[in-house]
């Protein structure tokens, strides 16, 4: 595909979005960084936000936060979930699908990264898998018939660390038991994740579904608490170091790639979404390349198998 900024220079922003009123979106990780932003403005457009979060009391701050800005008429709520417990995942969509009437778009924000040390769920997933990836893959199926009644959106935040590790899935050791680093593993999870989007689609193409659109994006390098929350001691540093220089942007532009996938009517399914500038740090928010081994069907279809038997959920597609 044509990787032209259909935006024009300056890309895509929210100024280009149109009123939300009468939409739902549901975001996971919406307490800080590109979540938080990504909300704060969905709910200046009108629209009604879910958060699906780790920690209650940074939800009650920031709905208090959000209000101190917008106003006590916005239409926000939070459900908690810890996606790398999937009996969390399974009880935060069922309580979803209890209480919202639809999802306009479900937009996959959370992660974790970077973390130094081998750390395994009570699932048994190395924990960056088990979290960005399998906790995702679960909750994006268990809410999917509301989303296909709904006809809206599954969006992906990945990253481009997608291409920072070995390039593809290591079906032999998936929880890294040899030679285990953060990089690597983080690497591999949002491979998994960008790859099982695009396998998505393939499913809901064969399977003739067009109400539902499925999207993959990622924030560049954004000034969040990502890297601070789980990485190593000196990724902090480096992270930190970096932060003060202009290969970094702020969360809320971080954010403008995700509320493009979640919003705007005419994009492409099969483009990666992004900042359009030098590495894809920063800069137009827009389409840009994605590396083919981030499209490598027969992997991306094992991934999709074992995944569906590591949550012990089918897909109904």
């Amino acid at each position: 595909m044509s990787t032209e900024n259909q935006f024009g220079k300056k890309g895509w922003s929210p100024e280009l979005m149109k009123s939300q009123k009468g939409k739902t979106f549901l975001i996971t990780g919406a307490t800080s960084g590109t979540g938080y932003e990504a909300a704060r403005i969905l709910l200046s457009k009108g629209a009604k936000v879910v958060m699906l979060n780790r920690n209650p009391k940074k939800s009650e701050d920031t709905i208090l936060a959000y209000k101190n800005e917008l106003g006590n008429h916005i239409d926000v709520s939070y459900i908690t979930v810890d996606l790398g417990i999937l009996s969390s995942v399974r009880k935060a969509a069922e309580e979803v699908l209890n209480t919202v009437s639809g999802i306009d778009a479900l937009m996959l924000n959370a992660a974790i990264a970077q973390v130094p040390k081998q750390v395994i769920t009570k699932d048994g997933f190395e924990s960056q898998l088990g979290t960005n990836h399998y906790g995702n893959f679960l909750l994006q199926g268990l809410l999917f018939p509301m989303i296909e009644k709904s006809k809206g959106r599954i969006v992906t935040v990945g990253s481009m660390g997608y291409d920072m590790g070995i390039k593809t899935i290591k079906f032999d050791d998936m929880n890294w038991d040899k030679d285990y680093t953060g990089n690597n593993a983080y690497s591999q999870s949002k491979l998994a994740q960008i790859m099982s989007i695009y396998e998505l689609q393939d499913k809901l193409k064969e399977a003739g579904n067009t109400d539902v659109k499925a999207y993959a994006c990622h924030p560049g390098s954004s000034r969040t608490s990502l890297i601070t929350t789980s990485g190593s001691l000196m990724m902090r540093i480096i992270f930190g170091l970096m932060k003060m220089s202009p290969l970094t942007q702020s969360a809320e532009r971080g954010a403008y790639p995700e509320l493009m996938c979640a919003t705007e009517e005419n994009l492409d399914q099969n483009g990666f979404y992004g900042p359009t500038g030098r590495s894809n740090w920063t800069g137009p928010v827009g389409a840009h390349h994605i590396e083919p081994h981030a499209k490598d069907k027969s992997v991306a279809k094992k991934l999709w198998d074992l995944s569906e038997k590591a949550t012990n959920f089918k897909w109904n597609l």
